[in-house]
């Protein structure tokens, strides 16, 4: 029991910090993070490139990597999907615990940390998925 809790602190500890690298930098609709401006399938496909994963390129994509996971049983580094244009997945994102996740958008204008049960994220999420163990 002591190892899986040293073990899931460490994973945690990982994860936030892989994120937190990108945190401010500027949001830009299919910015790759190679010319100081990102967008949120780029975050995080880089966010679990540094911790040893692969995902493809676009959120849609992404939302059929791993493999499904509740809301309710959320974990640091699963991946976090909304519908924010109407049409099905169009932004991602990558849980960090405690309710918050971390995302690249165009509203902020860079990578930032929000709430996950925040109005406007809670009526727009669809699906979660775990790409990490």
């Amino acid at each position: 029991r002591q190892a899986t809790q040293v073990n899931t602190s460490r994973h945690t500890s990982r994860v936030r910090a892989a994120a937190h690298r990108y945190l401010g930098l500027r949001y830009q609709m299919g910015g790759t993070g190679r010319r100081g401006s990102i967008d949120c399938s780029a975050f995080t496909q880089a966010t679990l490139r540094d911790l040893g994963y692969h995902v493809p390129r676009t959120a849609r994509a992404q939302s059929g990597a791993g493999y499904w996971v509740s809301f309710r049983n959320l974990r640091t580094g699963d991946l976090v999907f909304f519908n924010t244009l109407g049409r099905g997945v169009s932004h991602t994102g990558i849980y960090l615990g405690g309710g918050m996740f971390a995302n690249a958008n165009s509203y902020r204008g860079r990578v930032v940390v929000e709430s996950i049960h925040a109005p406007y994220w809670a009526s727009r999420f669809v699906t979660a998925r775990r790409v990490m163990g």
